[in-house]
């Protein structure tokens, strides 16, 4: 079952601000947006930052590992120049910050624990005890309430073990290029809620037994409208898109 908005915006605002950025939010939520996908991984003191690339330089102006790095440290750097001249400056988030504002903004969030290579428990577990913590009203009242709370989803096995077993009750998904063979054992062994793939490998039977099984499915993601209508033909419940200038958050 999907409790959750249809369409996310990507990084917080697609292609038309730099990625994970609070500019990037303020750009979706301009665009319409109240449900945003974005990246989290930890800093070299533990604290987590919202961040896609464990190696600095494409996004970040720096250069060496995001664990090379304090999180002060990194919220220093220049997250947006790489984009635009007009978002130079524009710092790299720290996590409950960022996560404190969509909140209070009403902004719906999709957490992807992006652990650097070597932090897959750590940053599994530290994501979901700060998800727990901030929506724990939300928790306590169950419900409808549940679909505020933020979905948890990672490509890595380890870090979803590790969020389950910090705070089991905040939910999971878990995140696909291609479908395994066993993908329904993997999302059952992490008591998964969603399935989330990428549209490009997804197939309609595919769809349709993902679906069947009783999970929710997710696709990132997608940036044509003929494609996202297919998608959503098929059954499809919810995606991400980078191109929030052609694909609304009422788009049908």
């Amino acid at each position: 079952m999907w409790r959750y908005p249809r369409i996310l915006a990507h990084r917080g605002g697609g292609t038309l601000a730099p990625e994970n950025t609070y500019a990037a939010l303020r750009r979706g939520m301009e665009q319409g947006f109240r449900a945003i996908e974005f990246d989290i991984m930890l800093a070299r003191d533990g604290v987590p930052v919202v961040l896609h690339d464990a190696v600095l330089g494409r996004t970040v102006n720096g250069s060496g590992h995001v664990h090379d790095y304090d999180a002060a440290e990194l919220a220093a750097m220049d997250a947006g120049g790489w984009f635009a001249q007009g978002f130079l400056g524009e710092p790299v988030p720290l996590f409950v910050e960022f996560a404190q504002f969509c909140k209070a903004h009403g902004v719906w969030m999709n957490m992807e624990i992006k652990p650097a290579p070597g932090f897959e428990r750590a940053t599994g577990e530290t994501v979901a005890r700060i998800a727990a913590a901030l929506f724990a009203g939300e928790l306590e009242e169950g419900g409808e309430a549940i679909g505020r709370v933020p979905l948890l989803s990672s490509f890595s096995h380890a870090a979803l073990e590790a969020a389950m077993a910090a705070a089991p009750r905040v939910p999971r998904a878990c995140l696909m290029e291609r479908l395994a063979p066993d993908w329904e054992r993997i999302a059952r062994s992490v008591e998964a809620v969603a399935i989330h793939a990428c549209h490009r490998y997804l197939t309609r039977e595919q769809a349709r037994a993902v679906k069947e099984a009783g999970f929710g499915l997710f696709c990132y993601t997608v940036n044509d409208p003929a494609r996202a209508r297919e998608l959503l033909d098929w059954g499809v419940d919810a995606f991400c898109t980078d191109r929030i200038d052609l694909i609304r958050p009422d788009f049908r």
